[in-house]
């Protein structure tokens, strides 16, 4: 299952300089000043309830008071990986707390028509050794992932101890008592020896900020809270039937949108896609896993996968490493190690290699941009589909279906990019470039609160740690911890999430390495007695300073990008970026925290009885 090489186009077929004033034209035509502020909290959407679980009933429950060793935030891949590797340490004394109404976290809530995987599920779904499942095809689909989350909490014997439909609305540590207070909106009253914060990355939807948008009388939604109620069809059968008489408008053309607009093309009768910045979008070559293959695969195979991919992704194959993948993600990687191995892989500086690298970038993207010509008949809505900017200024996407849907008579692109977003909503519909257009059915592709203030995401209204320090006032600038682990001042607490460690291409696997660190310190605390562990000031600023000094300084790319959540909407050095990952790379901060377990004197932190 390895690949060639892709056909792009010449480097002398096109000017790079051109090129770059392009991107950065286009760029700069996006950028607004309130960056996150164009953003608004669902909570100030008075059409709908984004508390309320159209996917299963909220059962009734009396309030439970208990003392537990662990309580862990979410139910999704960070919490399912919390709970995995605290049970492999033999700490079973934990709950689950999710908003959803099962495992899953944003496999549960977003169930919208044509929703898969996009990227390679054997690498995406952890824990497949372990379990002895296997995707059924390379981009697995939401119900199947969904599923799947189920399966990891029974296999390893802590799915009867999850809370369900429970929100957190507070968080305090306790002195006294040397335990959280954990208060939720069922009432219960949970004092835990430890707090572990998964809640994910995509677990807070998030709305446009347009005027008007309450204004709006006819149906509207997020995709994260699809209605089929409303659009008929069900998630396991997404015929849009009902849609046969509306006129319907999706706000969005990233990750979700390009996944649904396929379906709402074939379904309503007008379609109106609305676009700020156009997404890469590359083929999808979705075949069933080869039952031979899988046969084939030998002990650890997952583990050298998901290595393979993340070298592709975010640094360079070895010479002679085949690319596993084969897809979008590793193309620029497999064309340019094509290219060194017919050079006899040269020695090169890091900036010698960069600057090849950027040059297949340009070279990827200039074919990227003749498949929209190829597949989107009418010339000035292909143009408008082009992405200009740079391969990982915004998320790469497959689709099969998306480009092809533009050729219907009943769906228009309406681009806004000249006006920085859609004019306002009315009663009627949405206006742009003065035009009201009337529609029935607004969906919003706007994704969720991944790069916002904490307090958004998170959506607690108090976690308070010693002396009642607000982790929000604490973190006002953005994070200070040990590892991206632990923060001074909040005791037994842990992270899981992009803050101040290793970045992996798989973000399932990054969590699982968070996971097993903090499981680990848990243990080790437990094992010695002790009652609280604290990261100390001086070990966190130590680790603060180093990790900083590491840190690569990606502002001059990050300023050729188009604003999206990868670039915190154009913010360079953002309190809360997103992909600040350790300067030497994933595997080297692999290798810093296993030394510092090793070493078994949990250094830089304090021990308390």
């Amino acid at each position: 299952m390895t690949c060639k090489p892709t056909q792009t186009p010449a480097a002398d077929t096109f000017d790079i300089p051109t090129l770059r004033e392009k991107y950065r034209a286009e760029r700069d035509k996006r950028m607004r000043a309130d960056r996150e502020g164009q953003y608004r909290p669902t909570t100030d959407d008075t059409t709908h309830s984004y508390d309320v679980d159209p996917h299963m009933p909220v059962v009734a429950r009396d309030p439970i008071v208990e003392e537990l060793d662990v309580v862990v935030l979410g139910a999704g891949f960070a919490g399912l990986l919390a709970g995995y590797h605290l049970t492999r340490q033999g700490v079973t004394n934990f709950r689950n707390i999710d908003h959803g109404g099962d495992f899953g976290g944003v496999w549960y809530w977003n169930r919208y028509p044509g929703i898969q995987c996009d990227n390679d599920a054997y690498c995406y779904l952890p824990l497949l050794e372990e379990t002895g499942f296997m995707p059924s095809k390379k981009f697995a689909d939401g119900a199947e992932i969904q599923a799947y989350c189920r399966q990891i909490a029974e296999s390893f014997g802590f799915a009867d101890k999850a809370l369900f439909h429970t929100l957190i609305t507070s968080l305090k540590w306790d002195e006294t008592i040397q335990r959280w207070r954990v208060g939720t909106s069922r009432g219960d009253e949970l004092l835990a020896r430890f707090v572990v914060m998964g809640c994910g990355v995509l677990n807070m939807p998030k709305l446009p900020g347009i005027a008007g948008i309450n204004s709006f009388k006819g149906k509207i939604f997020h995709t994260a809270r699809w209605d089929y109620d409303y659009s008929g069809g069900s998630y396991a059968n997404p015929v849009l039937d009902k849609l046969a008489d509306k006129r319907v408008a999706i706000i969005g053309t990233g990750a979700t949108a390009i996944q649904a607009v396929p379906y709402l093309g074939r379904y309503a009768k007008q379609l109106y896609v609305i676009q700020r910045t156009p997404s890469t979008v590359d083929e999808r070559p979705n075949p069933a896993t080869d039952a031979d293959w899988a046969a084939s695969l030998q002990p650890g195979w997952q583990a050298d996968r998901q290595a393979n991919f993340h070298r592709a992704a975010m640094e360079s194959f070895a010479p002679g490493e085949p690319d596993l993948i084969c897809d979008i993600w590793t193309e620029i990687a497999r064309n340019l190690s094509a290219e060194l191995e017919a050079e006899g892989w040269p020695e090169m500086s890091i900036e010698q290699f960069m600057a090849k690298r950027e040059v297949v970038d340009y070279r990827v993207m200039e074919r990227l941009r003749a498949r929209v010509d190829e597949m989107v008949e009418d010339k000035a809505t292909a143009e408008a589909l082009k992405p200009w900017y740079r391969f990982l200024c915004k998320r790469p996407l497959s689709s099969n279906e998306f480009y092809p849907t533009f050729n219907r008579p009943n769906v228009t692109l309406i681009d806004v990019a000249d006006s920085k977003g859609l004019e306002k909503i009315t009663e009627k519909g949405f206006v742009s470039g003065g035009v009201e257009y009337e529609v029935d059915c607004i969906i919003f592709a706007s994704g969720f609160e991944v790069t916002s203030e904490l307090k958004r995401r998170w959506g607690i209204d108090a976690v308070e740690g010693r002396d009642g320090l607000s982790i929000y006032d604490h973190w006002a600038n953005g994070p200070r911890t040990l590892h991206g682990t632990m923060t001074h001042g909040f005791p037994n607490q842990f992270f899981i999430g992009y803050i101040q460690g290793g970045l992996n291409a798989s973000v399932t696997e990054q969590f699982g390495r968070q996971a097993e660190h903090i499981a680990h310190i848990i243990h080790a605390v437990m094992d010695k007695g002790a009652k609280v562990v604290e990261t100390t000031l001086q070990g966190q600023e130590d680790y603060v300073r180093h990790f900083e000094e590491m840190e690569i300084d990606m502002t001059a790319f990050q300023q050729e990008c188009t604003p999206s959540y990868f670039t915190n909407e154009g913010q360079v050095k953002a309190p809360w970026a997103l992909f600040r990952g350790y300067g030497p790379g994933w595997g080297a901060f692999q290798k810093l925290v296993q030394d510092w377990r090793a070493k078994g004197d949990l250094d830089g932190m304090e021990l308390r009885s």
